[in-house]
């Protein structure tokens, strides 16, 4: 997950496969957990990310078959055994102990073992690039049929998934399929569609479930059957199991650099791997360490290595790998409930704080920090030191920038500068435009006559609330009201109930800042004067809060011109009254024979038949029904009148 077409996920340098001792934390353990896990999130994360780790998890159900080599069983792993009599190959990695015992003496294929060791890793890399092989000159017995079926060596095959082995059944999986072709390898058809034909010769492989062929007492099995029908034949026989397997491989942690959690291991001559006591961790990075040149900065420092074997006290040797950073992120969020504990990695407190209430990161994240933390957090629980199985209740994933449709790069010249955009517009201004442009979770195409249109907007805000506090305002009084000053008052309030819940649990900033900026415009547009002037001063004073976590530098100005002291943040949130949002009366579109022909305004307490009588009134509507049979009226309550006519 930290390879990226190749290459290092930060750095881009190139990766290559080498045999390296390596720590590894067993988050496989928890594979089972972290799936089921994703269940309690519905709703909670993006969908995208719940997928993301559902499939880099990767449950699968299938059978472990063994297959014997040279007297030894050989493992293969396949979710579909209703396929295991049309296999005609078994492919191995370059690095599997068959394929580099076979190469001890056979230049061609040790040849061939180093070419695949300088391939990509990541299984995209293995889904687009050639495929090769080699034969070992091996024979893997059929575990059901006793063909002796050859032994290759694949570069598409995984060491890290599985067994490293695959059995390869070309008729029904297109890498197969493929492979088959290039080296001139038998395809046996096996599965044929329910109710197919089967064809005199493939033009590719048939992937999909059906019924079984050319399988001796198999045949005529659909693959549901042959699943449970192959995997008993086996089991009975000792030659398979069935099995749960998962794509998610144990977490590498070990790192040959400096910056980094040192692994709190001492290797012993007598004692062998040695963890370091409780009462010596943490263990501390030297500070004098000299980085330079390539390799493990530690490795080159005697002072921090060399130690007394904790067991037997003799000379040992201290771990110099540092921990992937990786692995301080995964828990740094519940750190910040008790910065200060300092008996040990957390406290109490955090079974006040935690879980996070809303996180919020890339995407880019799912498979990395998010997977990880997730993990890690149910060790510190089954460690006793937090509760709770999530460390994040809400996920937001934040889209990116764009210019011109790409990610921003100084190498593509379609960079933006922050600083002059600032100097220009005020950094209230790129806040405005960035929370307007586009919801959060998607990206944005950097627009700078959007940029424009903010300072427009704020400008409109500005000379409005200048203006209005030239005059004093009286007190509200709600039974004055005229119907237009109740109308706009119903607008004040149905803003603060849309903005107060775009904001506070939607996260649709986009759709906030819109229904105040519509707001605004109704406000200008009122007669500045009488107990409207109340209702306007109600409504500039909402708008200037509400704004005030997207531009806070402005509205804090503004509120002071409002007549108010202190920090606009600490003012509080504007409340809806319920009694505003109550309407006399409702707009109901009229429709004739379902197409929209007009429009009626009608009291809210108003009958299904004054309701009809209005609707057949309405000049706009008559135009339309004039001359033609009602055949009848439907109304639907504050919503909508339809009136079904005929001709004559």
């Amino acid at each position: 997950e930290q390879v990226i077409d190749g290459c290092g996920w930060r750095s881009g340098a190139l990766v290559e496969r080498r045999d390296i001792s390596q720590w590894f934390v067993k988050i496989t353990a928890y594979a089972e957990e972290l799936l089921a896990g994703l269940d309690s999130l519905e709703n909670k994360w993006p969908e995208a990310v719940r997928k993301m780790q559902r499939q880099w998890i990767g449950r699968s159900e299938g059978v472990s078959i063994q297959f014997e080599v040279a007297s030894e069983a050989l493992t293969v792993f396949t979710t579909r055994p209703d396929t295991l009599m049309g296999a005609t190959y078994v492919a191995v990695a370059a690095e599997h102990p068959l394929a580099q015992e076979t190469a001890v003496d056979n230049p061609q294929l040790a040849d061939f073992i180093k070419e695949c060791a300088q391939t990509g890793t990541a299984e995209a890399d293995l889904e687009t690039m050639d495929k090769l092989g080699m034969d070992t000159g091996l024979k893997a017995i059929h575990p059901i049929t006793g063909e002796a079926l050859p032994l290759w060596v694949a570069n598409f095959v995984l060491m890290s998934y599985g067994s490293g082995a695959v059995m390869s059944v070309p008729a029904h999986d297109q890498r197969d399929f493929e492979f088959a072709l290039k080296y001139g390898l038998p395809i046996k058809q096996v599965i044929l569609p329910i109710d197919g034909e089967l064809p005199e010769e493939l033009e590719a492989a048939f992937v999909e479930k059906g019924v079984l062929v050319n399988s001796g007492e198999f045949t005529a099995l659909t693959s549901q059957e042959a699943f449970v029908a192959i995997a008993e034949y086996l089991e009975a026989r000792s030659r398979g199991v069935r099995k749960v397997n998962y794509r998610l491989r144990d977490w590498g942690v070990s790192r040959q650099r400096y910056w980094g959690c040192p692994i709190p291991m001492i290797e012993c001559s007598d004692c062998g791997t040695v963890p370091v006591p409780e009462a010596d961790l943490p263990v501390l990075l030297p500070e004098d360490v000299v980085l330079e040149g390539t390799g493990s900065p530690l490795k080159g420092d005697p002072s921090f290595y060399q130690v007394k074997c904790p067991e037997c006290g003799k000379d040992a040797q201290r771990e110099t790998d540092t921990f992937d950073t990786f692995v301080e992120s995964s828990w740094y969020y519940a750190r910040y409930a008790c910065p200060d504990a300092d008996t040990g990695m957390l406290d109490e407190r955090v079974d006040y704080w935690l879980p996070v209430d809303q996180y919020i990161g890339g995407i880019e994240h799912a498979i990395l920090h998010l997977l990880y933390a997730r993990f890690f957090h149910r060790l510190m629980r089954d460690e006793g030191l937090v509760k709770g199985d999530e460390p994040f209740s809400h996920l937001l994933t934040q889209g990116m920038v764009l210019k011109d449709g790409a990610k921003m790069s100084k190498s593509k010249g379609n960079t933006v500068d922050p600083q002059a955009l600032i100097d220009k517009y005020g950094a209230d201004t790129v806040r405005l435009f960035i929370m307007f442009a586009s919801p959060p979770e998607q990206s944005l195409d950097w627009s700078d006559t959007g940029v424009e249109g903010a300072f427009r907007f704020l400008n409109r805000l500005w000379k409005q609330v200048v203006t209005h506090v030239e005059q004093p305002v009286g007190a509200l009084k709600t039974e004055q009201l005229s119907n237009a000053d109740r109308a706009l008052r119903r607008q004040v309030h149905e803003t603060i109930k849309k903005v107060t819940d775009d904001l506070g649990r939607r996260f649709t900033f986009n759709t906030a800042i819109a229904a105040l900026m519509e707001l605004l415009n109704s406000l200008s547009r009122a007669k500045d004067s009488g107990q409207t002037r109340a209702v306007i001063r109600e409504g500039l004073e909402a708008v200037v809060v509400m704004l005030s976590p997207i531009v806070p530098h402005i509205t804090q100005a503004l509120w002071q011109t409002l007549g108010h002291s202190g920090l606009i943040l600490d003012a509080a949130w504007p409340r809806v009254d319920e009694s505003a949002l109550k309407r006399d009366e409702i707009d109901m579109v009229v429709q004739v024979n379902g197409k929209l022909r007009g429009q009626i305004t009608v009291s809210v307490e108003a009958d299904k038949q004054s309701i009809e009588t209005m609707a057949l009134n309405e000049p706009k509507v008559q135009r339309f029904t004039e001359g033609k049979t009602i055949k009848k009226v439907i109304v639907v309550p504050k919503k909508l009148v339809n009136i079904v006519v005929v001709n004559g």
